[in-house]
């Protein structure tokens, strides 16, 4: 028997990796970077379209398994409209909730962490349960941060 926490892991990776969002490429993209998983062999192509600070569009494209997927498809609606300090955060946060490394006090002054900042993809936490997929979930995050620092990469982002 699962616990609820389980299930909505469960629901929300199937549904994600099933039915992934914003998995297109972005007219007009200023920023793109190719990420790959040599583990996996998971392949994430992100574009990114800003508009002053902020992210007006974001897509990406590839081939990988669920938990990739899901993840992807969860971090481009998180980081969609806000700016890019705040994906960057949001970066930070979900490293910090996976893997335990990084800068897991970035957040509110309400809550002091990062906790906040997640939403939805707080269902990904039981990622950190099964360390081999922690780089499936990190892919796309990782992509993200090489095209928003810096603009059309040509250097492949790599989880090793």
């Amino acid at each position: 028997m699962t616990s609820g926490l389980d299930d909505l892991y469960q629901d929300v990776v199937m549904d994600h990796g099933g039915n992934p969002r914003n998995m297109n490429k972005v007219d007009g993209a200023q920023r793109s970077a190719h990420g790959f998983n040599p583990f996996c062999g998971d392949i994430v192509d992100l574009e990114i379209r800003i508009d002053g600070d902020s992210i007006a569009d974001v897509g990406f494209t590839g081939k990988g398994c669920a938990i990739s997927r899901a993840s992807a498809s969860l971090m481009t609606e998180a980081v969609m409209e806000h700016s890019t300090d705040e994906a960057k955060a949001m970066f930070e946060a979900f490293r910090y909730m996976i893997t335990g490394q990084g800068d897991g006090s970035i957040g509110t002054e309400e809550t002091g962490d990062g906790s906040d900042l997640l939403g939805d993809l707080e269902a990904l936490g039981g990622v950190a349960d099964y360390p081999t997929r922690i780089k499936c979930a990190m892919l796309g995050w990782r992509t993200l941060m090489a095209a928003l620092n810096k603009e059309d990469s040509a250097e492949t982002v790599t989880t090793e």
